[in-house]
């Protein structure tokens, strides 16, 4: 078949008018300045907790607030990467999409934006089965196996001379306490891993008796909109990010999520 020019051009207006049902206006624009805020308070945060705090009674106690507040944020990371990975977070800006995308990643844990992209599109191409790399076939129903092949799948010898090298500019070069080092990055991002995996796989992919609603083999926590918010930026809405995975975390919660 010939393509022609006028082809070539009604492909790409059907691709706008594709893009254009799937967004709202300004998408683009909300979804980079709340990816700018949740990178800008993820590396505020950290150079405080790593460089500046200094221990006290007073800094003890709030500690915990820290790192708490650090995981969450560190949860975010991710969640702007994978929206970024779908294309959501700036519609129509694959160039956009991808540097974003390389940077949360990078903060989060020094992880290859591209190669879990390719490993994501595989996870919703076959949900739940044997071929999903998310999923841990040999042990459906057991947490910690799973968490562990989840873990072992996207953090490998790459990620972690990544990351030795950086604690070692930390430390060596940069002055940062080892102490703070540990309690204000690695205690987050463990912390952080475990909350994205469990509310954002365990929980929505694991069999327990009540079937499935379709082939994406996911459901939908019933959490209020703050809950769903804390918990994992609304990914726990994930039945209704199977169906539409054009939406943005943001959107997400518009969707609903009831279904258990």
């Amino acid at each position: 078949m010939t393509v022609t020019a006028s082809t070539k051009t009604g492909r790409a207006e059907n691709g706008q008018q594709s893009i254009g049902r799937r967004t709202v206006p300004h998408q683009a624009t909300i979804g980079l300045l709340l990816a700018g805020g949740i990178m800008t308070s993820w590396i505020g945060l950290h150079v405080y907790g790593v460089y500046l705090h200094h221990w006290s009674v007073w800094s003890i106690a709030i500690a915990p607030a820290v790192i708490a507040a650090q995981t969450w944020l560190s949860v975010g990371l991710f969640i702007v990467a994978h929206d970024a990975m779908h294309g959501s977070l700036a519609p129509g800006r694959p160039g956009v999409n991808t540097t974003m995308g390389v940077l949360a990643l990078g903060l989060y844990a020094g992880f290859r934006f591209h190669r879990l992209r390719e490993a994501h599109g595989r996870h919703h191409a076959a949900p739940g089965t044997a071929n999903d790399p998310d999923f841990h076939a040999p042990a459906p129903h057991r947490f910690v196996p799973w968490f562990v092949a989840f873990f072992r799948t996207y953090f490998g010898w790459r990620e972690f001379a990544v990351l030795t090298v950086a604690v070692w500019i930390a430390v060596l070069v940069l002055r940062a306490p080892l102490p703070n080092l540990l309690v204000f990055w690695a205690v987050p991002a463990l912390l952080s891993a475990l909350q994205l995996f469990v509310f954002g796989t365990w929980l929505p992919h694991r069999a327990h008796g009540e079937a499935f609603a379709d082939w994406h083999n996911a459901r939908s926590n019933g959490f209020p909109s703050w809950l769903s918010l804390l918990t994992c930026f609304h990914f726990g809405r994930h039945h209704e990010h199977h169906l539409q995975p054009w939406l943005p975390w943001w959107r997400l919660d518009d969707e609903g999520g009831t279904d258990r």
